[in-house]
């Protein structure tokens, strides 16, 4: 049985949902958050130790202005009603991505981070305006002015994934089968499952399935 400390997940399907559903992409954005709070549930009883949640791309400032401000207000909502309650299951937030958002928000990030920084059983990895190609470039251009020796391990300690381990399974939802610029040094070994449901469908059952299907498969890490 394969170890699993650590599930990243690309939530997708959430406007295509709302469209087909309710013939409104807020409401499918809406319906996913509902996922999200089933999703975290099931990795505690799993015993997951890190949570990495893809919910908005350095790409997906290309949107409507009155969806992006749907989705931003979304996750204001959830942090001012729920950081209490995940601060009592022991679960750490962490934000990973650009903080250039308005100073409330920036502020109720760093507050729930402060708040969370000590809780043990799950940490969330929260991807906001992320995106990997940046976050690259970004490690390199700080190795280079601190004049640190460019070689893997430096390398590491220079992304803003560089105090957890590197996922050991990525999971997308809605039926789109690739990367689209998330963890692409982190996802080197990682395996990968593309689901077909969109994210609102997306369930305790179907994340159980993928789990267990993980934990048999054969890992050889290059060897044989």
């Amino acid at each position: 049985m394969n170890p699993l400390n650590h599930v990243a997940i690309i939530m997708d399907g959430n406007g295509r949902w709302g469209l087909k559903n309710k013939k409104s992409r807020n409401a499918g954005h809406k319906a996913g958050l509902k996922t999200v709070e089933t999703i975290i549930k099931a990795s505690i009883k799993n015993k997951i130790k890190f949570l990495t949640l893809f919910a908005f791309s350095t790409e997906n400032w290309k949107r409507p202005k009155k969806e992006i401000k749907y989705l931003f207000g979304l996750l204001e909502n959830f942090l001012r009603s729920k950081i209490d309650d995940l601060n009592k299951q022991n679960i750490k937030l962490k934000f990973i991505g650009n903080k250039n958002f308005s100073i409330k928000l920036n502020k109720l990030l760093n507050s729930a981070e402060k708040k969370t920084y000590n809780n043990k059983t799950l940490q969330i990895n929260l991807a906001l305006n992320y995106g990997s190609k940046d976050e690259l470039l970004d490690a390199f251009k700080n190795m280079q002015r601190k004049k640190i020796k460019v070689n893997e391990k430096n390398f590491i300690k220079y992304l803003q994934t560089k105090d957890m381990p590197d996922p050991d399974l990525l999971i997308r939802t809605g039926n789109t089968n690739r990367l689209s610029n998330f963890l692409l040094w982190q996802l080197a070994y990682s395996e990968i499952f593309f689901e077909k449901k969109l994210w609102p469908e997306f369930k305790e059952k179907d994340y159980n399935k993928i789990l267990k299907k993980f934990k048999l498969i054969k890992r050889n890490f290059g060897n044989i």
